[in-house]
């Protein structure tokens, strides 16, 4: 007989791919240099992709449809994500945020049962695949909604998660997620609905510890998997603490958060591990993470992610950083 506490969706590998930076996040990437990173990673052996309707307004989505007609759909787990559906600005100024040359159409929030359809058939169209492994609703947070945070949550349990529920019912989609940077508002949608994953971005790293109080218990109650994204912190922890480039959560780093990233690379340094590489095992450990997303959009990353992902750490260091670590701050 079938394991009914069985998983509905198991990941084929532990790193995922996350392919936000191929959306043009932060710079310009060309088509060609898109398709090779897609095959880098793969011909690397990752084999979960990730994706959204927000990542370059579409084109994310649209380059990962163009990757997958070159290999076998069934070798490869993907996920995108739903809340928002693209429309044309029609003469509308809009706001590309992060991306330098995204699609330029106008991403409209909408996490309603007829809104979360219309945005998976836009998916659809754009990837080029109608059986999607897991759809996430996306950011319903504070963050991004401000004021309005609570009638989107409301909406989204209401209109998005009912929608995506009836899909896996039918059998269109095999699981259900949430993907947040907020470990409170992921908590909140695991008492509320039948989840399968939460992606908790920035909240469980090498640097923040926070999703263990609230998230991690409410996820191991309801049997929902956990997939780690934002490792690096939105960039600190890639960069380093003194580089120019380092960015925590989208913006420039508080002091206390330097001090903190500062202490645990001479730890690392100490034994010679690269403070990436800790980054990127760290939530591996442990047992309720299934997969960490990772995002890259430069050819030659995969090797080196692969490379910090493989870096040998002692169990002795591990505990060194994990004192160097408070819970209650960052």
């Amino acid at each position: 007989m079938p394991d009914i506490n069985a998983p509905r969706l198991t990941f084929p590998t532990k790193l995922g791919f996350g392919a936000s930076g191929l959306g043009t996040l932060y710079h310009d990437v060309s088509e060609s240099e898109a398709a090779a990173v897609f095959q880098e990673v793969y011909d690397a052996g990752w084999r979960y992709f990730d994706t959204a309707p927000l990542y370059g307004h579409g084109l994310s989505e649209l380059r990962l449809g163009h990757f997958l007609r070159t290999i076998p759909r069934a070798s490869v787990t993907v996920s995108t994500k739903a809340g928002r559906y693209m429309v044309p600005p029609r003469g509308e100024t809009v706001d590309y945020g992060y991306w330098a040359a995204p699609l330029r159409l106008k991403p409209v929030f909408d996490y309603s049962y007829d809104g979360t359809m219309r945005s998976i058939e836009q998916s659809a169209n754009r990837i080029g695949i109608t059986d999607f492994d897991l759809v996430y609703i996306h950011d319903v947070d504070r963050f991004t909604h401000g004021a309005g945070f609570e009638r989107r949550f409301d909406e989204a349990v209401e209109g998005c998660y009912r929608a995506l529920a009836d899909l896996r019912k039918g059998g269109y989609i095999k699981a259900v997620g949430v993907g947040v940077n907020e470990s409170d508002i992921a908590t909140r949608f695991v008492q509320a609905c039948d989840l399968d994953v939460v992606m908790m971005a920035g909240r469980y790293t090498l640097l923040e510890r926070g999703a263990t109080v609230d998230l991690f218990p409410a996820a191991k109650a309801a049997g929902t998997q956990i997939v780690a994204a934002g490792v690096f912190n939105s960039g600190i922890l890639a960069a380093g603490p003194d580089s120019a480039k380092a960015t925590y959560d989208y913006g420039a780093p508080p002091a206390d958060v330097v001090a903190k990233v500062r202490r645990l690379q001479e730890i690392c340094r100490s034994e010679n591990v690269p403070l990436q590489a800790a980054a990127v095992q760290f939530p591996l450990r442990h047992p309720q993470v299934s997969a960490a997303v990772l995002g890259m959009s430069r050819i030659g990353r995969a090797a080196q992610n692969m490379e910090w992902y493989n870096w040998p750490i002692s169990d002795a260091l591990w505990a060194k950083l994990d004192a160097a670590v408070a819970l209650t701050t960052v």
